[in-house]
């Protein structure tokens, strides 16, 4: 006996799902759900979806997009939960969010989401979303390929840095106008442009989260990725950090400030210090920006720097600010042999009284200076302005000379470091035969 049923065609396989109170209420996100996946994808509700993450169904999800506005804000635990099972499960998540505050899309980003999305949904967003996390999955996936072939073939891999563990220089102003960001910016060039051959790789982060300008002094765009970097430190693998950076004249690689103003505690200790060790692995050289103001994390970088300097000028607010920082870190039993003094715009030659106005300003506060920078006057404004180092159209100021001078030397210490050779601390003196020379 024949059967006249006509054969119905197989289901599409479930690739993705979208977790909601209703996703009748954002129809942008059906709209473009269908056009990325047609009919490949399903909807749950909160309290359906942690029971569906532990059947064996979801282990073929690609993705999930969890939408939340302003009345779910009652259940953002409830969100949290979710996202944790889902990464537990390694699916990735699209957080597609309206009207919530920057407090609470931060904390679901720190919980685990793996991409941001405002709603209504700008055209295309969803798109380059669903594109990145795939390209990252593919990453690490190919990541894990070629650790297996190492193991495989007894080879060790490691960070980019041929130590492993990159020097790290970090500069704060005493005051703001100091000149830390000029220094900073021309320092890591410096050490870029030491060799022909054979220079240093070099990274600055510029972790002035609400006004730095290390991008504004070389003309290089603010990635938004790295909101997406300094909001989820924890998934950041090699290659995120590397899509995060600019390349400067191919030489220079730089972590911009975000593009937005962001509150201080957006990030944690924990963040910073992983992304400088990150850096660290990566490259030869880091230089980071400080921010005018103490933060939370300040003495974490302090803590993991070859050397923190603090900038200051010959006037008085930075020597009282000075100072007080010195204060703060002995009151809070911080230990302080890492932080180091650059006296910027100092007197000239010209100025005979200038050699004693520094010498009592160091006796004053309590040091020696590591180095002092000249007065490099209008031509650094105007470098600054310009978006260019003081090596490409000032070479012959004396500013650009002290500072390449202090990246010489900083490399030579370095290099003594790497070879086992015994270094001298700047300010100290070595005996030899019994005697001290300064």
């Amino acid at each position: 006996m024949s059967s006249n049923l006509a054969l119905l065609p197989e289901p599409e396989p479930l690739r993705a799902v979208t977790v909601s109170r209703d996703v009748q209420e954002f129809d942008l996100l059906i709209e473009d759900m269908e056009a990325e996946l047609g009919e490949g994808w399903g909807d749950l509700d909160f309290n359906e979806t942690i029971a569906f993450l532990r059947q064996d169904e979801a282990n073929a999800l690609e993705f999930i997009v969890i939408a939340v506005d302003q009345d779910d804000e009652a259940r953002l635990p409830q969100v949290a939960e979710i996202i944790k099972q889902a990464k537990s499960g390694a699916i990735s998540i699209i957080l597609v969010a309206e009207g919530l505050g920057p407090a609470a899309v931060h904390e679901m980003l720190r919980s685990g989401a793996d991409d941001f999305v405002p709603y209504p949904l700008p055209e295309g967003a969803l798109s380059e979303a669903i594109a990145r996390i795939r390209s990252k999955a593919a990453g690490a996936a190919q990541a894990e390929a070629n650790a297996e072939a190492a193991a495989a073939a007894g080879i060790t891999t490691g960070g980019g840095a041929k130590s492993g563990d990159g020097a790290l220089y970090a500069l704060q102003s005493a005051a703001g106008g100091d000149g830390a960001t000029t220094l900073a910016v021309n320092l890591a060039w410096e050490f870029a442009n030491l060799s022909k051959t054979d220079a240093p790789s070099v990274c600055i982060i510029d972790l002035g989260l609400q006004f730095g300008s290390v991008s504004t002094y070389l003309d290089l765009p603010r990635k938004p990725v790295v909101f997406e970097i300094l909001t989820d430190m924890e998934s950041m693998d090699e290659q995120a950090f590397r899509q995060a950076l600019e390349t400067f004249k191919d030489k220079m690689n730089v972590f911009t400030a975000p593009s937005d103003v962001l509150p201080f505690d957006l990030v944690s200790p924990e963040d910073v210090k992983s992304l400088v060790t990150f850096a660290r692995g990566c490259f030869d050289i880091v230089i980071v920006d400080m921010p005018n103001t103490v933060t939370a994390w300040t003495d974490t970088v302090l803590g993991e720097a070859d050397i923190f300097f603090m900038v200051c000028q010959m006037e008085v607010r930075s020597a009282q600010n000075a100072m007080r920082f010195q204060k703060l870190l002995k009151a809070e039993g911080i230990p302080d042999e890492r932080l180091s003094f650059l006296l910027n715009r100092a007197p000239g030659k010209m100025d005979m009284g200038g050699r004693g106005r520094i010498d009592k300003m160091a006796e004053g506060l309590g040091i020696k200076f590591h180095s002092i920078l000249s007065d490099g006057g209008k031509q650094i404004t105007e470098a600054n302005d310009q978006a260019v180092p003081l090596r490409e159209i000032a070479g012959r100021n004396a500013l650009t000379k002290d500072i390449a001078k202090l990246a010489e030397t900083l490399h030579e210490i370095r290099q003594s470091i790497l070879a086992g050779e015994e270094v001298v601390p700047a300010g100290k003196k070595k005996a030899v035969f019994g005697l001290k020379f300064g």
